[in-house]
């Protein structure tokens, strides 16, 4: 019995030494489980941060050349897309090209125009950034056959960097300079050459601040520059022949009586003008008188 008890008690204890085991074994496995998910954290974390830090400012545009079925109609269509999405129509140029004129004497009276035409529009706009995408997929709707269509981002996050700490540097040396004019500044000539240098770097700041809004302008509002245009078209239309002045002439007798009543005037004119020459006309018929009758003797 006591052998009994005695090879009990071993094995209770050995139970108890390998329940301990297993308990110590399920702690490291939680701690290394727990180690593991902090670390993802951290690594996740950190890839938030690097995302939010690296953020890119982008300055988008696009090209597109592409065949409409009414260039007037896609136009007004674009115009409509552009303003509902907060954008605005910054160039148009809609014009008709007339490829080839003829005219087609019809009647005696009328000539038929026939005009073959081309219409096309250049088109700039400009869209928030965010509404790129939007605009150029609704612009599909207008297009019946495209041409080519170019997209580029170009990122300016460093250029917007650079230009802000040139201006940090040049508002420093400019109250630097402000500062020793005030100061040390004693003859004309000092002070006048100083005052130059300090102009130049105010100009050179502002200079600075204009790139970075014009920079900070192309990210916020991308520009889109179309081209469209359609097949040719051809439009005819019936005129008055106003070179043909055949039928206001008058008849025959008209123009006799007319030049019956001319020649009658010239007639006139004729002896109204003898007339007026009366005493020449005297003095020669006198003086032929007298040489027949005294000279010729």
């Amino acid at each position: 019995m006591k052998l009994v008890s005695k090879l009990g008690l071993a094995l209770l204890l050995l139970g108890i030494a390998f329940a301990c085991k297993q308990a110590e074994a399920s702690e490291e496995v939680n701690a290394l489980s727990t180690s593991d998910t902090t670390s993802t954290e951290i690594i996740s974390s950190n890839a938030t941060t690097e995302k939010k830090v690296n953020n890119r400012k982008f300055v988008r545009t696009a090209d597109l050349k592409f065949k409409v079925k009414n260039v007037a109609k896609s136009t007004y269509a674009i115009e409509n897309i552009v303003s509902k999405n907060g954008g605005f129509i910054a160039f148009t140029d809609l014009k008709s090209n007339v490829n080839q004129h003829d005219e087609t004497q019809v009647s005696q009276d009328n000539i038929l125009e026939t005009t073959h035409y081309t219409v096309d529009n250049t088109i700039t706009l400009r869209v928030p950034n965010t509404q790129l995408d939007t605009v150029l997929k609704l612009l599909t709707k207008e297009i019946d056959f495209l041409d080519s269509r170019l997209i580029k981002a170009d990122d300016v996050a460093l250029q917007l960097l650079s230009n802000k700490l040139a201006q940090k540097r040049l508002n420093n040396h400019q109250k630097r300079l402000e500062k020793d004019i005030d100061t040390k500044g004693r003859k004309l000539k000092e002070i006048t050459e100083a005052e130059d240098n300090l102009l130049n770097k105010e100009t050179e700041s502002d200079n600075s601040v204009i790139n970075n809004l014009t920079l900070e302008d192309q990210v916020n509002f991308s520009t889109v520059t179309l081209y469209l245009y359609q097949r040719e078209a051809i439009k005819q239309e019936l005129v008055t022949n106003e070179k043909s002045i055949n039928r206001y002439r008058p008849h025959i007798g008209l123009q006799i009586l007319d030049s019956l009543k001319t020649g009658w005037f010239i007639f006139e004119t004729i002896i109204a003008f003898a007339l007026q020459l009366w005493s020449i006309i005297l003095l020669l018929l006198a003086a032929l008188f007298i040489y027949k009758k005294y000279l010729r003797k």
